[in-house]
């Protein structure tokens, strides 16, 4: 609930947007004819565009700032600008001072657009996170039918004044200044970015409203990472007792997965060789999806994202427990973890403490290992999450903290793997995936034993109790039973490995402590990241054809549509005003949109972004060539009116289902924690850009090729926006947003090598 409530105040920002939208929209009949601007329609439109001119140029630099600064005081920010624009509007003597009221109201929308989707997706659970990113969406258009209603019913007073009805914006945005003062906390992924860790702790436990986070937390560390060497493994999972193997090299291999319940114990061993029991993503790794594989210029990101989902389609974002009755304490070791408040890496926070302490003891296994406050300090933040010393089920794992030169190292020995578990789903990090660390070693070329932490992304597929009584033949021995199933993993280094400390040829790992890693901060080479450079085109792409499939020509056009259904006539009919009723059918127009809206958010975790896609854009298609027909073909007045008025509705309402949320819901998700904002204000500026090029080109060609031909082309970006879709869009529902960039590197990995 905590989620939900952030998410909503949140997108307070985007309801201010709207609002200012219809405000500006109906204001301007009435600006017009006080500046008497009807022979300046360069000035008429820059006071309207002004506000898109600012969210463009703030969007350049708003990613990297809030990557520097943080989310929540950019939020601030915004809600400032809201308010200092709506104070000038209300005072505007004359139309300068207008233009930069309006200017400084864009900059506020501009923040808004494009940080509101990414702190969403930053503090939303995973598998409801489609549904609150859809709210910007619902609160854009409840805004605009708010101040719709408002300034209609100024517009029937004696003498309406634009001033109140632009000023009138200062009032909410107060509102949305408390709450995000007051109210909205920082994203839990920027204070791990910064390694204000303590803070991030706390703030997780409020957005989950419970008090072990410690898995998402350690899962947010690992986040931090942008590409590296990232490989799929497939393993198979069963009670310990079952999975028994005579080679002593495969039985070394085997992890244990240990349960809090006394006599639990499973294990995870890995396939190797040719297997009947293969995970469909390990399947696909190596061949290709059997339905795809075939298909020319599929992305393999596309179907390496379908394998995962095509075996658990019911489930529809993260697996409950229910369905895995005995995975539910597999993959727990919450009830054996000592509670540990303090994994605050706030970078000099602690400089100080503990002076004068002396000598702390870290008893590790029985043994016990003297350190100073400052070493005391790093393994009691490193145990929680990364590292869970469980005494009671961890047989002969050994942490031992030691200093090197070039920062702090941990070390392990035996095979492990270190497992975080969910106090409440206990399923680990969302959407079926589980979070995990393995030490594995091998034989240097000096002979010597060289080893290092693996760090991993486990998925089991499918339910136990559908193996019942099944034989799964692996090499070393066939094992038969219901609780065998398969599973996927995602493998690659730990976000706190350090290359530099394994010269040193340490006992264990070479871990540095979380401040040294993350301290560096973003680095622009990282933009150049193959993954990150692979959703940089897919998320640009889609953004753009967004804004080209013709939504800002439909709103153009719906008052001439409702004018020729005689809506208007009807309205004056009953003594309202042109002005008025013009005012009026927008808002009925946006009325229209708020059901729609929500369908999509009840749809977008269930049947995902991608699927709302693939159905919503064919319906763009074929509304915008029924307004083609219409518009060639002489079908009567009536005829006419009726069929562009069906079609118009139909359009917007499909519109804001599909290709208005999600693209902004898409690129939040799909980029590394380092980058993201930087990554997603690129995204956004080629959104505003793509924006005004479709506004300002739109009178051009209405006078060139008529309005049929501009619906013409609406239609054909919208085909070209669905076969990109098919081909270049993933879906993401349910899955962590670490997981999702994970994909996109091993499919630019794929890509490339094809």
């Amino acid at each position: 609930m905590g989620a939900v409530l952030i998410a909503i105040a949140a997108a307070i920002g985007n309801l201010l947007q709207g609002w200012d939208n219809a405000t500006i929209a109906g204001a301007v009949l009435y600006i017009k004819r006080e500046f008497n601007l009807d022979s300046e329609p360069l000035i008429e439109g820059l006071i309207i565009a002004m506000s898109l001119i600012g969210a463009t140029l703030i969007t350049i630099v708003s990613g990297g700032i809030s990557d520097s600064i943080g989310r929540r005081p950019m939020l601030i920010l915004s809600s400032v600008l809201y308010f200092v624009s709506g104070v000038v509007m209300l005072w505007a003597p004359n139309v300068t001072v207008l233009l930069v009221a309006r200017l400084i109201d864009g900059f506020g929308i501009g923040i808004c657009v494009t940080l509101v989707p990414l702190y969403i997706s930053e503090t939303a659970p995973s598998d409801i996170r489609g549904l609150l990113n859809t709210l910007p969406q619902f609160t854009g258009s409840s805004g605009m039918f708010i101040s719709y209603c408002m300034v209609f019913g100024m517009s029937l007073m004696a003498k309406p004044n634009w001033r109140l009805m632009l000023g009138v914006l200062s009032v909410p945005s107060l509102l949305y200044f408390a709450l995000t003062v007051l109210y909205l906390p920082e994203s839990p992924r920027w204070l791990v970015s910064k390694g204000r860790m303590l803070e991030a702790k706390h703030v997780l436990q409020r957005l989950r409203g419970r008090e072990d986070v410690s898995g998402e937390l350690a899962l947010l560390v690992e986040g931090l990472a942008v590409g590296g060497d990232i490989s799929i493994e497939e393993y198979i999972i069963g009670p310990a007792d079952e999975l028994i193997d005579e080679d002593p090299a495969a039985e070394k291999e085997k992890i244990m997965l240990h349960g809090p319940e006394a006599g639990q114990s499973w294990v995870a061993r890995p396939v190797k060789g040719e297997s009947v029991l293969r995970s469909s993503l390990g399947s696909v790794f190596r061949q290709g999806s059997l339905a795809n594989s075939k298909i020319p210029l599929m992305d393999p990101v596309v179907i390496l994202f379908g394998s995962v989902h095509e075996k658990t389609p019911e489930l529809g974002g993260s697996m409950r427990s229910t369905l895995f009755p005995n995975f539910g304490s597999m993959f727990s070791v919450v009830g054996q973890q000592p509670r540990t408040e303090q994994w605050d890496e706030e970078i000099g926070q602690r400089e100080g403490e503990g002076e004068g302490e002396g000598e702390v003891e870290v008893e590790v296994e029985g043994e016990d290992y003297p350190s100073d406050a400052e070493r005391s300090d790093m393994d009691e933040n490193l145990q929680t999450p990364l590292l869970s010393r469980q005494t009671t089920s961890m047989e002969g794992k050994d942490i031992v903290p030691h200093q090197a030169s070039h920062g702090t190292t941990l070390s392990m020995r035996q095979s492990s793997l270190l497992q975080t578990g969910d106090a409440v789903s206990s399923m680990g990090i969302g959407g079926g995936w589980q979070l995990a660390w393995k030490w594995a070693e091998r034989e240097g070329a000096d002979g010597l034993k060289e080893g290092g932490f693996k760090r991993i992304y486990l998925r089991p597929e499918g339910v136990p109790g559908s193996q019942k009584a099944s034989i799964v033949s692996l090499p070393g021995g066939d094992f038969q039973g219901p609780e065998v199933v398969q599973a996927a993993a995602l493998v690659s280094q730990p976000v706190l490995f350090s290359k530099e400390l394994m010269d040193q040829h340490p006992v264990g790992p070479a871990m540095v402590h979380p401040a040294e890693a993350i301290s560096k901060g973003p680095r622009l080479g990282e933009l150049f990241n193959a993954g990150v450079k692979h959703a940089l085109l897919v998320g640009v792409g889609i953004q753009i054809l967004q804004q080209f499939a013709g939504i800002n020509g439909v709103l153009y056009y719906t008052p001439q549509i409702l004018e020729q259904a005689g809506v208007d006539v009807l309205l004056s009919n009953i003594g309202i005003s042109a002005d008025s009723a013009s005012i009026l059918t927008s808002a009925l127009t946006t009325l229209l949109m708020l059901p729609a809206i929500g369908v999509a958010m009840r749809l977008m975790d269930i049947s995902g972004r991608r699927s709302l896609l693939l159905a919503t854009i064919p319906v763009l298609i074929i509304t915008l060539i029924v307004l083609v027909i219409a518009n060639l073909v002489n079908l009567g007045t009536v005829a006419h009116a009726v069929l562009s008025t069906i079609s118009i509705i139909i359009y917007f309402c499909f519109f804001v289902m599909g290709f208005g949320p999600i693209p902004n819901i898409f690129c939040a998700e799909i980029f590394p924690t380092r980058v993201r904002g930087n990554c997603i204000a690129i995204c956004a500026f080629s959104s505003w850009v793509g924006d005004i090029i479709v506004t300002y080109t739109l009178p051009l060609m209405l006078s060139s090729i008529g309005l049929a031909g501009v619906f013409g082309i609406y239609a054909a970006v919208c085909v070209i926006s669905l076969v990109f879709v098919f081909l270049k869009v993933p879906e993401t529902k349910g899955m962590p947003l670490e997981v999702i960039t994970e994909f996109f590197a091993i499919g630019a990995k794929q890509a490339a090598s094809n």
